[in-house]
């Protein structure tokens, strides 16, 4: 595959998403850089979740120098499991979502390319709420 900028019958990851004139050239860039920027939505909402889990296995745990050691111990076991198995479901969506991203930078076109990492910064300028040193990489 080579670098291009042409959009003349462009397939997008997908042989059914295909550029075939300038308003689906248009709606397409639109539509990456709003999934792009998606990405960014949930990766904000996954350190959220994590933040907010913390906080309340935390307040448990205070709770529990007031408690049964019994009881509490079941209680926490029981609410880091369920945060347990939200956060590998978050984890599972981003590394699929951060994959679909790549196949669409993969398709080596610099129109797309473009919406991509637009799609980043507008995200970020969005969502991100917390420090941009968490890697870019795939997942």
């Amino acid at each position: 595959m080579l670098f291009t900028w042409s959009t003349e019958n462009l397939c997008i990851v997908f042989s059914s998403w295909r550029i075939t004139n300038t308003p689906s050239l248009v709606i397409s860039l639109a539509a990456i850089v709003a999934l792009t920027a998606g990405y960014e939505a949930l990766r904000e909402a996954s350190r959220r979740y994590e933040t907010r889990l913390d906080q309340r296995v935390e307040g448990m745990t205070s709770h529990a120098e007031r408690s049964s050691l019994l009881w509490v111990g079941q209680g926490r076991s029981a609410e880091e499991q369920t945060g347990r198995v939200v956060k590998a479901a978050f984890y599972g969506v981003q590394v699929f979502y951060s994959f679909f991203i790549m196949l669409l930078f993969m398709t080596y076109n610099g129109w797309i390319m473009l919406a991509v990492g637009f799609g980043a910064f507008l995200g970020y300028l969005l969502f991100g709420g917390s420090s941009a040193t968490k890697s870019a990489a795939c997942h």
